[in-house]
């Protein structure tokens, strides 16, 4: 989640199966070398509108589609994109990671189980706005969250 992120891992030689992009980081436009390196990948691309400290639904459906993708996917937001590791979380299978930049820190990395799903579910429900939907959107079960499971399809790529 994130430019530089992605743009790390992918000089490491690991492309992100998801890759959520928005120009930035801390708010701030990503240094040019970053930004052509991320222009110049081939895979997937899709483009959503998500406003800052929020989760729009064409951004969670994006997510969706991207992580049950056989193919990477690169998920270009206008806007922010500074949430979406939340989701992320609740939705990809167990087993996968989520990584993401803390700002002035580095990146995160979270192993997808079935205690971090419970954490994220907590901090995902106590963001504003229709969480039953977004659920829905996600093809997440929220009460299977709680016992581990959580997807209503498992398989793919995260």
């Amino acid at each position: 989640m994130g430019d530089v992120v992605t743009y790390h891992l992918r000089e490491a030689g690991r492309v992100p199966d998801v890759a959520l992009v928005d120009g930035k980081t801390e708010r701030e436009a990503v240094r040019e070398e970053i930004a052509t390196a991320l222009a110049e990948t081939t895979e997937r691309r899709t483009t959503v509108e998500n406003s800052a400290a929020a989760l729009s639904a064409a951004l969670l459906d994006a997510l969706a589609a991207a992580l049950a993708a056989a193919d990477p996917v690169t998920i270009e937001v206008a806007g922010e994109e500074d949430l979406a590791a939340l989701p992320a979380m609740l939705a990809a299978p167990l087993g996968s990671t989520v990584v993401y930049g803390q700002p002035g820190e580095g990146m995160v990395r979270v192993a997808v189980t079935p205690e971090t799903r419970r954490r994220a579910r907590e901090l995902f429900e106590g963001l504003a706005g229709d969480a039953a939907a977004a659920y829905e959107i996600l093809g997440v079960d929220p009460g299977a969250v709680d016992d581990g499971a959580g997807v209503a399809d498992d398989g793919g790529p995260a």
